[in-house]
């Protein structure tokens, strides 16, 4: 199958330096890059170090495709599987994965998702989906903005947005709804902004998307799944490396790692979360939010 060429076109992976100082590479290792997207920080552990292995997992199979496209110099080094790094357990006995020396996990929305997918930017007039993965999920955005109590949506922009206005964006969405169902990115958008006003360039829709995505995925479900399966799979001495991209994203890694160290099952190598340099973020903006933790298995 052909690769999906706008993935690459959209694709800029973050940290990635940082990403191969984290992931402390050993030769002959074998390595697991649980959100492959693009595919970016797994060819830059493969080009650090010639000896080693990857295995890249998405539940993306656009984002799998496209490796058929990578270079030669990467077959029988990268290996791509499908599936959801929440379901890592069942992928690993499924599959008869290995123990890995490292372990990635980029947390933040791909850009190939924003501009590919539908419901993922406040930018693009799209149904309003946001399902990563229509294979995992079956409610929308559109289902939960149609149907859910405003109570729930006031305790969920509130929540997983950090919304300040969410009582009086609901109450906006409460009477746009009673005459017709909200079905699209621009009308939801556009809604917002009519009730709470524009200042700055982030578009004041921003943080109940980010509530709906985080929400129709399960997001920070996952994350809670993921870590201690993560941890589990790993080699001894091997290293979980996660980036997120919000606060309640890094609070569950940081947090989980603490409590490893708390209870001698691994340390950190790194004190303090890692974040953009000045030359990439002027860059690459996307990365400006992002923040890098690590945690060795003892």
């Amino acid at each position: 199958m052909a690769a999906d060429t706008t993935l690459k076109k959209y694709h800029i992976p973050v940290l990635v330096n940082e990403v191969i100082e984290a992931m402390d590479l050993k030769d002959n290792g074998v390595y697991l890059d649980v959100t492959f997207g693009g595919g970016g920080h797994s060819r830059a552990l493969l080009d650090a170090n010639k000896t080693i292995k990857v295995y890249g997992l998405d539940w993306d199979e656009n984002a799998l495709n496209q490796a058929e496209s990578f270079p030669d110099e990467y077959q029988g080094r990268l290996m791509t599987v499908w599936g959801s790094f929440a379901h890592l357990y069942k992928i690993i006995k499924k599959y008869k994965l290995p123990k890995f020396d490292g372990i990635l996990a980029d947390f933040g929305t791909s850009q190939n998702q924003i501009f590919e997918r539908h419901g993922f930017s406040v930018h693009r007039d799209t149904p309003l989906d946001m399902r990563m993965s229509v294979a995992h999920f079956k409610t929308t955005a559109a289902d939960i903005i149609n149907q859910a109590s405003e109570e729930e949506l006031r305790q969920l922009f509130w929540t997983l947005g950090e919304e300040r206005s969410a009582r009086k964006i609901v109450f906006a969405i409460s009477e746009a709804r009673k005459k017709k169902k909200i079905c699209t990115t621009g009308e939801l958008a556009s809604l917002i902004e009519k009730t709470v006003g524009r200042s700055g360039k982030i578009h004041p829709a921003t943080r109940v998307f980010q509530a709906l995505r985080i929400s129709v995925n399960q997001e920070l479900e996952n994350i809670t799944a993921f870590l201690p399966v993560a941890q589990e799979a790993l080699k001894s001495n091997g290293r979980l490396v996660c980036i997120s991209f919000h606060s309640l994203e890094d609070r569950l890694v940081k947090h989980y790692f603490q409590e490893q160290v708390k209870i001698g099952t691994g340390e950190v190598p790194f004190k303090r979360a890692i974040i953009a340099g000045d030359e990439e973020l002027a860059e690459n903006p996307a990365s400006r939010s992002a923040k890098l933790r690590a945690l060795q298995k003892k």
